[in-house]
């Protein structure tokens, strides 16, 4: 797939706020500071698309990106360590969550780990919640490129080993790298498949 536009929609704070939903969309989330603004701006092949920062927890309301004319990209906050108040973590949480079980033409939640990392509670328990809603995903492990091909592979293998323990089969997972490009090719070829099988939702 060719990225020919991307262009910003709307920011909402809520679901029912979000777009009108003719187009199959799409969300990238993920813990805090786990690389996901940059690897919209990578898969996209727009250098400024998302917002990036040094600082935790820059995404605060559901974005939405028209690309191509034909799908919707959804920017979510993060979760996890965001250096912000109780308060804000749970209202983002309930947006999140809210906004998944919802949206419905959400055809696929690409949720990023840090694959410098392995398995941490915040992530296992999203996930949890994820797989308990049967709400369709991918995990994409970021940042590849930090760590030595045997490193990524003892945490991919201790991701896989203790996702086994409550998921069969185990969920779609690629390996990505902002520098190096890697995992662009395979997000946007099981995005071009999942247009092809969308049906837009009925109108009320």
């Amino acid at each position: 797939m060719q990225i020919r536009s991307a262009e910003f929609v709307k920011s909402s704070k809520h679901a029912k706020d979000c777009p009108e939903a003719p187009f199959p969309e799409y969300a990238f989330l993920g813990r805090s500071n786990v690389g996901k603004s940059t690897l919209i701006n990578m898969i996209t092949g727009r250098s400024k698309l998302a917002k990036t920062s040094s600082s935790p927890g820059k995404t605060q309301l559901i974005n939405h990106f028209l690309i191509n004319d034909a799908w919707y990209l959804t920017d979510l906050p993060g979760y996890g360590f965001a250096r912000v108040p109780i308060p804000i973590k749970k209202k983002w949480e309930h947006m999140i969550k809210n906004y998944m079980q919802n949206r419905e033409n959400l055809m696929c939640s690409f949720i990023l780990l840090d694959s410098r990392h392995g398995p941490m509670k915040n992530d296992l328990e999203f996930l949890e919640w994820v797989g308990s809603n049967a709400l369709p995903l991918c995990l994409v492990f970021t940042k590849a490129d930090k760590l030595s091909k045997s490193q990524l592979q003892r945490n991919l293998s201790l991701y896989q080993k203790k996702l086994s323990e409550q998921w069969e089969p185990l969920p779609r997972m690629i390996v990505s790298s902002s520098t190096t490009k890697d995992g662009k090719e395979d997000i946007l070829k099981l995005i071009s498949q999942s247009n092809k099988i969308f049906v837009p939702p009925k109108p009320f």
